[in-house]
């Protein structure tokens, strides 16, 4: 019987039908079986005022795609940053314990040996390593020791240079925006037109500055060259030591307490207890430290919430003046000019992102941050705390902080009003926080090839959805046929 119908059908119609069939069974159908097996990566972010871990996740099968590494789960760890404990190595080790144990809480069990974890320090142990190289090493003993006692696959714990962490923070930013390469519908892999975007970092002890740059750099030590997916890019990238958050707030409270009775980026009525060791520990202070010292010493210090004075207090940390290239951003340090967009995380975000919430002021132009941070240092102490009560004791630093973003974003890096439109500040790229932390995996465990992945991947579940309503189609269209050809047999006047 079958064949009888089948035979009434033209033989255009079977062999589009049995091609459409053919087509179907050779479909993947990955998309409507069981999730792919996940791997995992930790990354341990030892910044100089505290430590995050981060975990990461992706599909095994798709190690070498783009974009496709999400954060997993992250934990801060309690305490200061590592570079803390130089007096007492074991306690970095076991500060870091509580969040480990959580990891082995996040990455299933039977992923544990095969989970690589790696710890990387950033400025506060750069700096420790400067005036106390063995008091470094110790530090990074200690922590090893702890990191060895778990199950993961455990591949070293090393302070990483300032270029490092401002390139990674770039790769980062780029990787989870796929601006480096993207999958298209036609199941090709193409290079988006909008290029890459720059990337700004203010951590507790550094900032860093990274761009693709048009040009190569009048000072090698700021290029760094990267080949990609199968394309080279030239990347400007520069980290200032002592120009992070923490460290700009010692720098200008060493300044005040040899030119200032009272804090002028500080709001009135705010009054404070300041211990001298606290303050000129810092090689970043070493400048400023007077030559007899009582380490024990301290001070009674107050606000005076002087917009004016406080802009002068932080010009005073960029020197303008000295270039021994065509142009440069401060302090003599060669710099092109800032172009494309950019995105702006750590300090620079949760200090605009207060201006923004907190203080309820519009940030979008230079001017208006300007004025934003104006009115911020004009609050009085308990203005403040009206203003923000669950800020905690950040808050009577905000002032300080964002007069510093704003001189170092204008008059530092340079960007005009037509730049900074195109500053984007955020935190996290989807639901994964923006920093050096993924890159610097990405980077260790190869997972960005240099060379372009494959033209094409397996069929998406769009083109399988496609070939199943063609061959729907198809077996409707020859049903209706053969119905009309059934129908017509049996008229009395078929011939």
């Amino acid at each position: 019987m079958a064949g009888k119908l089948l035979s009434l059908l033209p033989p255009a119609l079977l062999a589009a039908a049995g091609l459409a069939g053919l087509l179907l069974l050779c479909v993947p159908t990955r998309d409507v079986r069981e999730p792919p097996t996940l791997k995992y990566g930790i990354v341990l972010d030892a910044g100089s005022s505290h430590t995050s871990m981060f975990v990461y996740k992706w599909p095994a099968d798709k190690e070498n795609d783009t974009g496709i590494v999400g954060q997993h789960s992250s934990c801060d760890v309690r305490g200061g940053g590592i570079s803390s404990y130089a007096d007492n190595p074991s306690g970095a080790g076991q500060s870091l314990v509580e969040c480990l144990d959580q990891a082995l809480r996040d990455v299933p069990r039977e992923r544990h040996a095969g989970t690589p974890l790696y710890l990387g320090a950033t400025a506060g142990m750069r700096l420790l390593n400067l005036t106390n190289p063995e008091a470094s090493a110790r530090v990074l003993a200690a922590v090893t020791q702890t990191l060895t006692q778990y199950p993961f696959d455990f591949r070293g714990a090393r302070i990483l240079s300032g270029q490092d962490e401002g390139v990674f923070g770039w790769v980062t930013a780029n990787y989870l925006l796929e601006n480096f390469i993207k999958y298209g519908w036609a199941g090709r892999w193409f290079r988006p037109k909008k290029g890459t975007l720059g990337a700004m970092d203010l951590g507790g002890a550094s900032t860093q500055l990274t761009f693709e740059a048009a040009s190569p750099a009048e000072d090698p030590a700021s290029e760094v060259q990267l080949r990609l997916y199968g394309q080279q890019y030239r990347v400007y990238t520069h980290s200032f030591l002592c120009y992070g958050r923490d460290q700009v707030l010692h720098r200008l409270l060493a300044s005040v307490l040899q030119t200032h009775s009272r804090h002028p980026c500080w709001p009135r009525g705010y009054s404070t207890h300041v211990l001298l060791r606290d303050v000129y520990a810092s090689p970043c202070t070493a400048a400023q430290r007077p030559p007899t010292l009582n380490s024990s010493a301290g001070v009674s210090l107050s606000g005076s919430g002087d917009p004016a004075l406080c802009r002068g207090l932080v010009s005073g940390l960029f020197d303008l003046a000295s270039c021994p290239f065509s142009r440069c951003s401060f302090n003599g340090v060669f710099q092109p000019p800032v172009a494309g967009d950019f995105i702006a995380f750590s300090a620079f975000f949760y200090t605009v992102d207060f201006l923004r919430t907190a203080m309820g002021l519009p940030v979008a132009t230079p001017q208006q941050l300007e004025a934003a941070v104006v009115t911020v240092c004009n609050q009085t102490w308990s203005e403040l705390q009206a203003r923000a009560p669950g800020a905690g004791a950040r808050l009577p630093n905000y002032c300080p902080v964002a007069m510093f973003v704003q001189q170092l974003l204008s008059r530092g890096y340079r960007f005009d009003e037509h730049a900074f439109s195109r500053v984007t500040f955020q935190k996290k790229a989807g639901d994964t926080a923006v920093g050096w932390a993924l890159g610097y995996m990405l980077n260790l465990t190869n997972m960005i090839p240099a060379d372009p992945p494959g033209l094409r991947k397996a069929t998406h579940f769009s083109s399988w959805m496609a070939l199943l309503l063609l061959f729907a189609a198809l077996l409707l269209a020859a049903l209706v046929l053969l119905l009309r050809r059934a129908r017509s047999a049996k008229s009395p006047s078929a011939i």
